[in-house]
């Protein structure tokens, strides 16, 4: 699901952040086959996180005018007792909202379970007892959903989290992930010299004071210092939050057109 998602994205950069309603209207139905009206369309994406608005000539994407600085960032981790989501399930959820560098808001819960392999409860520590009377995965994924809102979700190998709760979301009922995606590896990668960039590694060498490894909300936390640590290093030329999830995944030619496109825009603007 996340490709189309992404084929919207490069719609909207194409069209500067904006589309008309005819375009929006072609390709929104590819996502929506079943629903006709594009306003509720509109409504469903907007529940899904997609951080879209409609505009006089038709709709917006606001990643693509907001500052990363002023973004709101949805920085999160779970624990599961398998890894595969049609086989097995979250057990915790750990997440924190972070936006111009400060944590305002945290979730962390447990998720009930009935079956939780003991190599799980070595990993995490996590025992059966704090299972048992924890909320169900519907209502702790309803208020996880609530909880990210429309900010962008960011992981350590977001890749896994983003995978496993948009299968778990689409199961109960909750529809599926259209929020934009940031890795903290990727970004990291960009932006920190180091050998790895496990989590685990990144705690130590950057001394990040992770209490506990494979724990949900430690695991975030960790996560967030890293997004802040990687943000010090952000080139100048990577200026609205749409730049800076293309700058996470760029290789080194896309940076350096990023550059000399951004050097572009600056002389255009001094000039005019």
């Amino acid at each position: 699901m996340r490709n189309h998602f992404e084929r919207l994205d490069t719609l909207f950069r194409k069209g500067g952040g904006e589309i008309g309603y005819e375009e929006f209207d072609r390709v929104a139905r590819s996502l929506f086959p079943l629903e006709k009206d594009p306003a509720t369309i509109l409504l469903l994406l907007q529940a899904s996180g997609y951080p879209i608005t409609e505009s006089s000539h038709g709709y917006r994407l606001e990643t693509y005018f907001t500052p990363w600085r002023e973004q709101e960032f949805c920085v999160l981790d779970i624990e599961t007792n398998g890894s595969k989501p049609g086989y097995s399930q979250v057990i915790e959820i750990g997440a924190l909202k972070l936006k111009n560098g400060q944590v305002t808001d945290r979730f962390e819960t447990f998720v009930s379970c009935a079956y939780l392999p003991e190599h799980i409860t070595l990993l995490t520590g996590i025992e059966p007892s704090d299972l048992k009377d924890a909320p169900t995965r519907a209502q702790a994924l309803s208020e996880l959903k609530l909880f990210m809102g429309n900010a962008v979700f960011t992981a350590h190998n977001a890749k896994f989290d983003y995978g496993f709760l948009d299968a778990s979301f689409d199961r109960f009922g909750l529809g599926h992930i259209a929020n934009p995606v940031l890795c903290t590896i990727d970004l990291a990668k960009r932006t920190i010299e180091s050998e790895k960039y496990g989590l685990a590694y990144l705690n130590e060498r950057l001394d990040l004071g992770m209490v506990s490894h494979h724990r949900a909300y430690d695991d975030a936390l960790a996560a967030s210092k890293i997004l802040r640590i990687a943000m010090e290093n952000i080139p100048d030329y990577v200026v609205t939050t749409d730049e800076l999830l293309r700058f996470s995944k760029s290789s080194s030619a896309d940076r350096k057109r990023m550059a000399s496109a951004n050097g572009l825009f600056e002389k255009r603007n001094r000039q005019i």
